[in-house]
């Protein structure tokens, strides 16, 4: 089965117009990046609050907007968009899908495939951060 990771965006940015892969800057994010690359998938995407599904190598300008402090209908309506752009980039009922997203990014998109999976599930920032150590190693 093809497995494809799907990882959030994080506030910390650069601030001028970027490749997706190299806007966001924060450690988790970085370390997030080079599991996935241990992890060697299929396809890599990143779950941008704001423009929603992005490549790593799509040019984007920096924002300040996150899920988090969205309302439960915008964030439905958000993953409603995502889902969408999923289905023209992926077979979403026949790949595994790899969360390195928090619980708002992955929320409403979860109950739509049927094969998923959340390493990282119910661990604050710094137990993520750790446990993408461990796997670094």
């Amino acid at each position: 089965m093809r497995t494809v990771v799907l990882i959030s965006c994080v506030s910390q940015k650069l601030n001028h117009k970027s490749k997706a892969k190299n806007l966001y800057i924060s450690t988790l994010f970085k370390k997030n990046m080079a599991y996935t690359e241990k992890l060697q998938p299929a396809k890599a995407y990143i779950l941008s609050a704001k423009y929603g599904l992005l490549e790593l190598d799509d040019e984007i300008e920096p924002y300040d907007l996150t899920l988090n402090t969205m309302g439960a209908k915008q964030k439905k309506i958000w993953a409603k968009n995502v889902l969408e752009q999923l289905q023209k980039a992926e077979d979403v009922k026949n790949t595994n899908f790899i969360f390195l997203a928090g619980v708002n990014y992955r929320k409403n998109l979860v109950e739509h495939m049927p094969h998923y999976d959340v390493p990282m599930a119910g661990l604050k920032i710094g137990k993520q951060l750790q446990f993408l150590t461990r796997q670094l190693k």
